[in-house]
């Protein structure tokens, strides 16, 4: 099976469709690992869009917010502000698809989680000290989480050493007899120095993982973003990758 692996599309309407038209044709089915709404203009759209599709879905940090399952005193100022329009905006619909998400999820392979398997919604995997924390708590081969927002390759040995790598968007990954915990990036709002949007085409049958990019028209986000009165810095942070 060919699969398309998105996160944090953070209602970024015009970088998750340009996702869906760059990977054209290669993919079979959609894994999202969360946060499909907050910070962006379209949380309905984006909302929308993914359930047009074969996929499954997680739910992050930011739909839970939205949702009131998650004190958004734990956010800082302008997500705070995100959280509080885009719960303005959602419609009944949304809000009910989205309460139906689970944070993590198993599948044969691969667990699947927001943020980490140990905290599927809060805990961020930075380095390969907490990454090594958390080969404890999944059973698969193979975890997939998001919420960073930054492409990464956490690689457990034998010999239970970890190793961080960055993407390398020229060759394709084969997934070994190795642990891995991998995370493809953010659709909607990358914080790797890359505007472009991020994500990955993985073969279950050959185990074969591929990051991919994909640049898309942030003037029209920000455009959206301004029209709606957001801060400037989340409209600022979409050109520079941060």
């Amino acid at each position: 099976m060919r699969v398309l692996v998105i996160s944090d599309i953070h209602a970024n309407l015009t970088a998750f469709e340009a996702v869906l038209a760059d990977a054209k044709g290669e993919w079979d089915t959609i894994w999202c690992l969360g946060d499909i709404i907050g910070y962006g203009p379209n949380p309905n759209e984006c909302v929308s869009l993914l359930r047009e599709h074969d996929h499954i879905s997680l739910s992050g940090n930011h739909d839970w917010a939205t949702l009131g399952k998650l004190d958004i005193s734990l956010f800082n100022r302008i997500a705070r502000i995100a959280v509080t329009w885009t719960k303005r905006q959602l419609t009944l619909e949304s809000v009910a698809y989205l309460n139906g998400l689970p944070a993590r999820r198993e599948l044969p392979l691969f667990t699947l989680a927001h943020a980490s398997p140990r905290q599927p919604i809060w805990e961020y995997i930075l380095d390969p000290e907490t990454a090594a924390a958390n080969f404890e708590h999944f059973d698969t081969q193979y975890c997939l989480v998001g919420h960073t927002h930054v492409p990464v390759i956490y690689q457990a040995n034998r010999e239970f050493e970890v190793f961080a790598t960055p993407p390398d968007y020229d060759n394709p990954l084969q997934l070994t007899s190795d642990r891995f915990i991998i995370n493809p990036g953010s659709v909607g709002q990358p914080r790797d120095a890359n505007p472009d949007a991020s994500y990955a085409l993985l073969d279950t049958d050959s185990l074969i993982w591929q990051y991919k990019r994909t640049p898309y028209s942030i003037e029209k986000t920000q455009a959206q973003m301004r029209e709606a009165n957001m801060p400037d810095r989340l409209v600022e942070r979409l050109a520079y990758g941060w």
